[in-house]
């Protein structure tokens, strides 16, 4: 005992020397972990505001356009814990997405990027808002980016949509997500960083809105009613929904009603992504939250429309529309140029013999006014023509702005200057043109339908649109 006591009295000073150093290592390795040099543990690609409940959440709309702006990767980190815990599944996908913030700030500021495979396709030019961080979270979006598809539902209103005709890009983003050799598909939902509501509006309007005998049977409550039970019966087995308050959950249709799911009960879908064809800001579409999706329409057994467009130089046309009056912006074009001019060909009905796809090819501008909705299929179908969009429209918010930059590939005039078009469009300067028509053949590959999907086409731009607002979001 007495040699034990003894030994302890020796050897405690030197354990309290010891211990300095062994305190100070701990503290390091702390500090380092939290630093804001640790790329694991950053913030939203964003410096802009944000709102807070139990979550972190979006930018203003204001800076939506500058979601691939240098600023916008910009951040300082923010941590209220000093204790390392073991991570969660979520904290392995927050730490993920930070990973994947700091590659695209890294590709802004060095002005190049950064893949561990060959890049077939490297996209440049003022077409994009920033090349560099488009291709660059891109990447990042092909070797990161996991989506679960709830599997809940039966067919035919879930998990199948219409596969052609003016609603079929929502059939064949559906079908897309719930093929099992997506790449983006999730093998659990525990590793998924968004998740895919596969209900299809077309579908719910097709089957469940029939028949038709009243205008009361048009309500949307049979539509609301349906998705709000949807999202009932996977918030109720899941817990994803009820952790980010639906705001990395997702929908997609291009049916005119697909905005109308949320009007009825606006606190439950007030942080869901809408990916929408009617993206019309005037009726509800949030560009900070929504996607707005390319309209594509399909015939059967084609992918997109037909490619018939001449040589820039052989086009004879100035401007070209043929379509009904349906809505008031049709009515007014059909109304001032109905027929009445060589150079600005506007019909209601083409004329007999005449080939609607041909025209748009031997035309210079494609004129491209709202229906009885924003959306419509024409501004893809003058992309694939190679014919420069004009874009006559109130409130529609384009697709994939985020990304493109609209005004060097289409013209956009406002609707009150209807009757000046041919002025407005003979005042451009034929270099000007011949750019503008370059670039609408350099973006043609972004409205590209393929299936399975390639890098970089229209199931992929829309996909990359809610990978943009994933990476948006910070979940706590």
């Amino acid at each position: 005992m007495f040699m034990f006591k003894k030994m302890s009295s020796m050897n405690f000073p030197y354990s309290q020397f010891l211990l300095i150093p062994a305190i100070s290592l701990i503290l390091l390795l702390v500090f380092l972990y939290y630093t804001p040099f640790n790329g694991n543990h950053d913030n939203p690609v964003s410096d802009l505001s944000f709102s807070y409940n139990s979550l972190k959440i979006r930018p203003s709309s204001s800076a939506v356009n500058e979601l691939l702006s240098t600023s916008t990767y910009k951040s300082s980190s923010r941590h209220n814990t000093s204790r390392i815990k073991k991570k969660s599944s979520l904290d392995r996908i927050e730490d993920d997405l930070a990973q994947a913030r700091a590659a695209i700030r890294k590709a802004i500021r060095s002005r190049s990027y950064v893949s561990n495979k060959e890049e077939t396709f490297i996209p440049r030019g003022n077409v994009y808002r920033n090349h560099y961080a488009f291709h660059q979270s891109h990447i990042e979006m092909m070797k990161r980016f996991k989506i679960w598809t709830y599997r809940e539902g039966d067919l035919p209103l879930v998990h199948y949509g219409p596969m052609r005709g003016l609603y079929g890009i929502e059939g064949q983003f559906i079908d897309e997500m719930e093929d099992k050799q997506n790449p983006f598909r999730a093998r659990r939902p525990d590793e998924a960083h968004a998740f895919f509501l596969p209900f299809s509006v077309a579908n719910v309007i097709n089957y469940v809105y029939k028949p038709i005998l009243s205008m009361s049977d048009y309500s949307r409550e049979r539509l609301q009613r349906f998705a709000g039970d949807y999202i009932s019966v996977v918030a109720d087995r899941y817990r994803y929904w009820n952790r980010s308050g639906g705001a990395d959950h997702f929908m997609a249709s291009c049916h005119d009603w697909g905005p109308d799911i949320s009007s009825a009960n606006r606190e439950l879908f007030k942080n869901f992504i809408r990916v929408l064809c009617n993206a019309n800001t005037s009726e509800g579409f949030r560009p900070e939250i929504d996607v707005s999706m390319a309209d594509v329409y399909l015939t059967r057994g084609k992918l997109g429309p037909p490619r018939l467009g001449l040589d820039p130089s052989n086009r004879t046309i100035l401007a070209f529309f043929a379509g009904g009056a349906h809505g008031f912006i049709r009515e007014l074009l059909l109304e001032h140029w109905k027929d009445k001019d060589a150079d600005v060909q506007v019909h209601e009905y083409l004329p007999k013999g005449q080939h609607y796809t041909q025209l748009m090819g031997k035309s210079k501008f494609c004129l491209c006014p709202s229906g009885f909705e924003v959306a419509s299929p024409r501004i893809v179908e003058s992309i694939y023509a190679g014919c420069v969009p004009v874009i006559i429209k109130d409130d529609y918010w384009l697709p994939f702005s985020d990304v493109l930059n609209w005004s060097k590939f289409s013209i956009q005039i406002p609707v009150k200057k209807i009757k000046d078009i041919k002025t407005i469009l003979q005042a451009i300067p034929n270099q000007k043109y011949m750019k503008l028509q370059k670039r609408v053949v350099k973006v043609t590959r972004h409205f590209e339908l393929h299936r399975p999907a390639k890098p970089f086409d229209v199931i992929h731009m829309i996909l990359h649109s809610v990978w943009l607002r994933r990476l948006n979001l910070k979940l706590e």
